[in-house]
This record gives structure tokens, C-alpha cells and sequence, in this order.
């Protein structure tokens, strides 16, 4: 995965529009763009969408501190990166926006359970602890999980302006 400088810039600056994204609607609990991000540039960079996903994740431990709740944060969103890489590289265009919204609710409903491995291990919490954990965030999972879906429309947009910017960039 050769990086090219103009790589290098775009990164850093999908890294930090992830995060300011986050921090614009960090108002509305549990609603936010990061998904919608994170599919739309693995699907237009694949691999190298690991640069901006690991820029993103750093600068949020930098603002609010690399503590206990900022290390779930390390997979949660290679995890999405994962599944997106797993799909096919050229899907129709007429199921690409259904299947990737529906990706995106996905990772929003099952959050809480994704994250309950790393409480439990990290504050030594039993298997009917991490249950009971993913259970009482079942609420909050629901609101992300809509709001993924709702989100979500916009990942092919997102995918038509970035491939469009790449080929007018390519050199």
C-alpha cells in the first residue's frame, strides 16, 4: 500500500472530517456520520481507507484522552472497514445504496454488543455481566441503529463525489 503525497493530505483530511463530523453532532447521542464515512471510503480507497480510519481514531483519543473507553474504538471501526472490504467491489447500482445502508444500520444496532467484549474484559465482568451490559444499552443501540439507516443514504453520494475527485486528481 504505497502512499503518494497527495494520499497523504486526503487521508489526514477524511481522518479529521470524520472526527469534526462527530463533534458536530455530538449533541444528538449516538446519531453521527462515522459509519456513513467509513463505508464510503473503503469502498473508494480499500485498503488505504485503514490510513483515515487510524487518523480519526487517534485524533479522538487526543482530544478526549487514550483512556479504558477509547480502546474499543481500535476495532469497532476495522470491523465495519472489514465487512464493507468483504462486499463486492462493483455492485449494482441499484442494490449497492440498499446494501450498504443496511450495512451501516447493522454496525449501528450491534455497536453495544461489539463494544461489550473489551468492558468485560476490562472491568472483569462475567459472561452474564457482558449480557446484562449489552442489554441495558439496548436503547441507545436502536437510536444508532436507525440513525445509521437514516444516515446511511448518503453513502453512495458520498462514494459518486470521492471517485469523481480521485479521477480528477489522478495524476
Amino acid at each position: 500500500m504505497k502512499l503518494t503525497i497527495k494520499d497523504i493530505a486526503v487521508f489526514g483530511m477524511l481522518g479529521a472530517m470524520m472526527f469534526a463530523s462527530k463533534m458536530a453532532m455530538e449533541w444528538i447521542p449516538n446519531v453521527h456520520l462515522l459509519g456513513v464515512f467509513t463505508i464510503a471510503i473503503t469502498v473508494v480507497y480499500r485498503q488505504k481507507a485503514l490510513y483515515p480510519l487510524t487518523i480519526f481514531i487517534f485524533i479522538l483519543g487526543l482530544y478526549a484522552g487514550f483512556a479504558l473507553w477509547w480502546i474499543p474504538h481500535i476495532y469497532l471501526w476495522v470491523v465495519l472497514w472489514g465487512i464493507t472490504m468483504l462486499l463486492p467491489k462493483r455492485m449494482p447500482p441499484k442494490i449497492a445504496p440498499i446494501v450498504y445502508t443496511a450495512v451501516c444500520g447493522l454496525h449501528g444496532f450491534l455497536y453495544g454488543t461489539l463494544y461489550a467484549p473489551s468492558q468485560a474484559l476490562l472491568f472483569g465482568l462475567d459472561f452474564q455481566g457482558m449480557i446484562g451490559w449489552i442489554i441495558a444499552g439496548l436503547p441507545w443501540d436502536l437510536v444508532h441503529g436507525v440513525s445509521n439507516l437514516i444516515c446511511g443514504l448518503l453513502i453512495c453520494p458520498i462514494v459518486a463525489l470521492l471517485t469523481r475527485v480521485e479521477k480528477l486528481t489522478a495524476m
